[in-house]
């Protein structure tokens, strides 16, 4: 816009030159009459101001006293279409160097870009894979705590300590499994799977964690057609939310109306329905606030539309549109 602004005023400026240089060559013809570019002859003397440059349809126009004449005056005309000519070569030449100048100020901004961005790219990319090693150096300590754990389980039956070892145990590896879901990209692996199928298996994990909310299956059978892991992910996270935040022997209801999967819950509700998919927001003190930002993510890229109804107090509705995923 600026080169633009620029140029445009360039134009102008190139014209009003143009015209005081044929105005200056109108004057010095009226001395000696030898020039070529303009039509000359005489006018009677009327109201013409002399040495005075006009800008009519006609074109430029100029007049001259004539000596020893009260009557009749010199008269010069650059006819429009000559006119024309000239303003045209200098549009031309204006476009050319506006085009010029456009395009090297194009592959600068492009190389300055891929000079400025590179050390910001190069960053990212060795943050991801240094989260990608951390996650894989999970496993082994992650191992260790759940088979020691349930040797001691063994050993000295249940106890309360030891439970909550085994749910922050499982708390790490759920978080590890969100992690990864979210730097990898599910948009290119595709299967047909049984829907209420794999919602059982999600019910069969979160219920281990939280068995005094009763949860309900009211689904039938249903293929779909997407990322297998990357749906599952955004099933669990939202049963882990609605289980987590749920009233104590509440309840958690998934049902399938019309292309859309509703889970419902009896839960404390959310104050701000439309900022809970933000990076790093939660209303409560537990959690990190990127659990459900990974379930929009996902959401995103698997094309389907997530919706959120919550009453405070009384429970919240995830609706998920599966329209655009299934086979039957």
């Amino acid at each position: 816009m600026l080169m633009s602004i620029l140029f445009y005023s360039t134009y102008k400026a190139d014209i009003q030159t143009l015209d005081e240089t044929l105005f200056a060559q109108m004057r010095i013809c009226s001395y000696d009459l030898k020039c070529e570019t303009f039509r000359i002859d005489f006018v009677a003397k009327e109201q013409q101001q002399p040495s005075i440059l006009y800008k009519n349809e006609n074109g430029l126009e100029s007049f001259y006293p004539i000596p020893n004449s009260n009557n009749y005056l010199l008269h010069f005309h650059l006819p429009q279409s000559e006119y024309d000519k000239q303003i045209a070569f200098i549009k031309e030449a204006t476009f050319w160097e506006f085009a010029l100048v456009i395009t090297a100020i194009f592959f600068l901004s492009v190389v300055f870009s891929i000079y400025a961005l590179y050390p910001l790219r190069h960053a990212l990319l060795l943050t991801q894979e240094f989260i990608k090693d951390i996650l894989h150096d999970f496993n082994t300590p992650l191992s260790s705590l759940r088979l020691n754990s349930s040797m001691l389980r063994r050993e000295i039956g249940n106890n309360e300590k030891l439970s909550r070892i085994e749910q922050s145990v499982s708390n790490i590896l759920a978080l590890q499994e969100h992690l990864r879901s979210y730097l990898q990209n599910h948009v290119l692996q595709k299967e047909s799977f049984e829907m209420k199928t794999l919602l059982q298996e999600a019910l069969n994990v979160v219920e281990k964690n939280y068995q005094d909310i009763r949860f309900v299956l009211d689904v039938p059978s249903h293929l779909l057609y997407t990322n297998k892991e990357a749906f599952y992910r955004i099933i669990q996270n939202i049963l882990t939310n609605a289980a987590k935040y749920n009233q104590p022997h509440g309840k958690v209801k998934i049902i399938f109306v019309q292309q859309t999967l509703h889970i419902i819950d009896t839960g404390k509700g959310i104050k701000n329905p439309k900022k809970i998919f933000n990076r790093f927001y939660k209303e409560q003190e537990r959690g990190l606030g990127i659990g459900l930002h990974i379930v929009k993510k996902l959401c995103d890229e698997l094309n389907i539309k997530i919706q959120v109804h919550s009453i405070p107090g009384k429970g919240t509705t995830f609706s998920l549109d599966l329209a655009k995923l299934t086979l039957n």
